[in-house]
């Protein structure tokens, strides 16, 4: 349980990182000011020693031109202002002073060449200081990454739970795993019970699709085969002309109503048993197809010519396909009746080309074949609905179709 909310946690961890590191970096500071001071001193006490018992001081005083250094008595005669000068060659720093009394410039000059180290101790210093610099650097990044890391724990903590979810096999019970509660009030916690409540609605929703869809494929079915039976029954009677056309009209438009409603049962259902996974021959159901629209064709001087390659149209044995073999019916039976429907009378004819792995369905739709055209891509729309259930049937299996037209010919294409 978290007392602030996730904005003031994250200022609350950057404020701390950067006071320790203030902190830190201050003491750096101090300890190195301290230890050039100590070293200077040493350095100096140093020199002393070695000089014992005569001990030369290395800050003297100097009020005529003359006396000064002979490094430093062309610069003297310039008359330099008063302050500070470092000669860093002669490795000496002199204070130009007013003198007493009215008198001219005095200089105070301190030789610091038994004080300071030598190139190969700077180095080293110079080594170290880095390296404490790096230390202290990977310090404040690792300190900053642990203090981020726990400022955005429940993020984190969050995510994880989401992304064990899997939506593809969605259970009524997988919004009961994020527990919105440990989350506190903050904003994560209004995150986690958004999405509980959302994947409540979603597994709901899941649930009422399996019910209606189970419930529906029972209902809608049975006065169907009621009405296939009723029909059967009367073609057996002895009917007129004129009563069997009536006959027929009904028992198209009952197998049309059927093929419709399995066509939207079958994509409303989420999962199917596994029947996705189904080998079915394709030549029996391309066959079905054709049989059960030829009625379009009828008052039509339109052929059907069915092409298989490599293949005897006598041997139903392939090709064969995988997936869901009500979905692949369906979706041959639009591509056949769109292709019976838009074929006016002596275009034709139309072409059922099926190779291992494609189905062409072609058909005319002008007069003028003898003239070349260049088929274009095209989309389903604008050719009926079927085509865009095809579509969605195609994705659904893990197919593909595609949709070719020109000015003489529509070419729809099927591929497993």
């Amino acid at each position: 349980m978290y007392r602030h909310s996730l904005r003031r946690r994250v200022a609350i961890a950057f404020a701390m990182c950067v006071a320790v590191l203030s902190v830190v970096w201050g003491f750096a500071f101090f300890a190195a000011i301290r230890l050039s001071e100590d070293r200077v001193l040493a350095q100096q006490l140093q020199s002393a020693a070695e000089n014992y018992p005569s001990l030369t001081s290395n800050l003297r005083g100097y009020e005529e031109v003359d006396s000064l250094p002979v490094s430093l008595r062309q610069w003297a005669q310039t008359n330099p202002s008063e302050g500070l000068y470092e000669f860093e060659a002669e490795e000496l720093h002199v204070a130009v002073v007013p003198g007493s009394n009215g008198q001219r410039r005095a200089f105070v000059v301190f030789d610091v060449s038994d004080i300071e180290a030598a190139s190969s101790e700077d180095w080293w210093l110079l080594l170290v200081i880095t390296g404490v610099v790096g230390a202290l650097g990977a310090l404040g990044f690792g300190l900053g990454v642990l203090v981020m890391r726990r400022a955005v724990a429940p993020v984190a903590q969050l995510a994880k739970v989401v992304a064990d979810i899997d939506p593809e096999q969605l259970s009524a019970e997988d919004h009961k795993r994020i527990e919105p509660n440990r989350f506190g009030d903050d904003e994560v916690g209004v995150l986690a019970r958004t999405i509980e409540k959302t994947l409540e609605r979603i597994s709901a929703f899941v649930e009422r699709e399996r019910y209606f869809t189970g419930s529906a494929s029972h209902e809608l079915r049975t006065p169907i085969t009621v009405i296939m039976g009723a029909l059967e029954l009367l073609e057996e009677s002895d009917l007129s002309v004129t009563d069997r056309r009536v006959v027929d009209r009904v028992k198209r438009a009952t197998f049309e109503m059927k093929a419709t409603v399995e066509m939207f049962l079958c994509l409303a259902r989420e999962t199917d048993g596994g029947q996705y996974n189904e080998q079915f021959l394709v030549m029996p159901l391309v066959s079905q197809a054709i049989d059960q629209q030829r009625h379009l064709l009828s008052g039509k001087c339109v052929d059907v010519e069915i092409n298989l390659n490599d293949v005897e149209i006598a041997d139903l044995s392939k090709p064969i396909a995988c997936g869901h073999s009500q979905a692949f019916s369906i979706a041959v039976n639009n591509l056949v009746r769109n292709a019976f429907e838009h074929t006016l009378d002596g275009q034709g004819p139309v072409t059922i080309h099926i190779k291992e792995r494609v189905l062409f369905v072609t058909n005319q739709v002008s007069t003028e074949t003898n003239e070349r055209h260049t088929p274009t891509e095209t989309s389903s729309q604008g050719y009926g609905l079927g085509l865009g259930i095809v579509q969605r049937l195609c994705e659904r299996n893990g197919w593909s179709f595609s949709l070719y037209a020109d000015e003489a010919r529509v070419a729809a294409s099927l591929s497993w």
